[in-house]
């Protein structure tokens, strides 16, 4: 048995702009603590359904207050997998599988979302507890697909995609969504980040492209724009289009800042409504500043510079450090990732912390604990 919850008053005052709602086209998020998306690699029959892992992962992150719950990187098609083992929706039956997690999350008062995506060059690989580099045949792995034949390190090499499969996966996009929005998902996210393949075409170190997908930034830019309108086209137009970049390749020649602002832009113009402001993923050479709230900087500046509604990501940690960037206008949202993995209910600890214990409602269940 599950309970639907009323959002609290966000417009209180004294509330914490962490647990104050946002509204993005016709979505109303009850705070701006979002679930980022993260691998679970649990699809053991490597068939790409949501099994009982996903319902529960997901679902505790719902009840544990979040505003926004993001489904891991999930594939567009059976080659656009990471590992065997992750998530997809190229099917119907996927979309049926995957259902049942999105009527529970929305039931606990959250948001729910999905994070569509290729791997590309990064495709077929193992789990990260079973060592990394790639996936063989007889772990279920496939000959990878890229915008260049270029092989990540350790990854097995690609097939340059000819204009067929670059229709092909664009059009997939496309599908996706379609089938996203039939089964009561609120938000997408297109995963444009990591190194994965629509990151893979924007950076001139994975792209060598000679024709209408290469060399210049409009040329490198097409494809990301391509998949964009594809999504809008079956995405209805009160729900939201979040995309997730990497802000930077932190490698000399590659993709930098300058060119995420720009794009921004071009997001902004093609219906994006947010942009998820990550780093790296393009080469193992890359060199990351790590550090609390690393990446945070690039939020500020994307949305400063492309007036467009930005996340921040990157080791934060706290409530008050999520609360400080929010306050400062670094950011519209924070994503979190590991400390959400390591604690489902941080958001319910943090309105304590932040000293609004009642801007966020606590599960029936749970109130004895509060």
């Amino acid at each position: 048995m599950t309970t639907t919850h009323l959002v609290p008053d966000a417009t209180a005052a004294g509330t914490p702009l962490l647990f104050q709602s946002y509204t993005v086209r016709g979505v109303t998020l009850r705070n701006r603590l979002v679930v980022s998306p993260m691998c679970q690699y649990a699809c053991e029959a490597r068939d790409g359904l949501a099994t009982p892992w996903h319902l529960v992962h997901l679902g505790a992150r719902a009840s544990g207050g979040a505003g926004l719950v993001l489904a891991e990187a999930t594939a567009v098609t059976a080659d656009g997998r990471i590992s065997p083992e992750d998530l997809g929706l190229w099917s119907d039956a996927h979309a049926e599988a995957l259902a049942p997690v999105v009527a529970f999350v929305k039931s606990q008062g959250a948001a729910m979302g999905v994070q569509l995506a290729h791997a590309g060059r990064k495709a077929s690989t193992r789990r990260p507890w079973e060592g990394r580099g790639a996936a063989d045949d007889a772990r279920g792995g496939w000959t990878p697909i890229a915008p260049s034949p270029l092989a990540f390190p350790t990854y097995r090499p690609p097939l340059a995609m000819d204009e067929a499969n670059i229709r092909r996966v664009v059009d997939a996009f496309g599908a996706a969504a379609a089938r996203a929005h039939r089964i009561g998902i609120d938000v997408i996210e297109l995963h444009g980040a990591h190194g994965y393949l629509v990151h893979q075409f924007l950076s001139p170190i994975s792209n060598e492209r000679t024709d209408q997908y290469g060399g210049s930034f409009e040329h490198r830019a097409r494809f990301a724009l391509e998949v964009v309108d594809s999504v809008r086209a079956n995405w209805p137009a009160d729900k939201p289009l979040f995309v997730r970049v990497s802000t930077t390749d932190w490698v000399p020649g590659g993709w930098d800042v300058e060119d995420t602002v720009r794009l921004a832009r071009l997001y902004k113009e093609h219906g994006v409504d947010l942009v998820d402001c990550s780093g790296g993923g393009s080469s193992p050479d890359q060199q990351v500043p790590l550090g609390p709230g690393y990446m945070v900087p690039f939020a500020e500046r994307v949305r400063r510079e492309a007036a467009v509604p930005t996340a921040a990501v990157g080791l934060i940690t706290t409530a008050q450090q999520a609360e400080a960037v929010l306050q400062a206008g670094q950011a519209d949202l924070v994503f979190m990732g590991r400390e959400l993995l390591r604690n489902p209910y941080f958001p319910l600890q943090a309105a304590k912390a932040l000293g609004a214990p009642d801007a966020i409602a606590w599960p029936d269940q749970y109130l004895r604990a509060k």
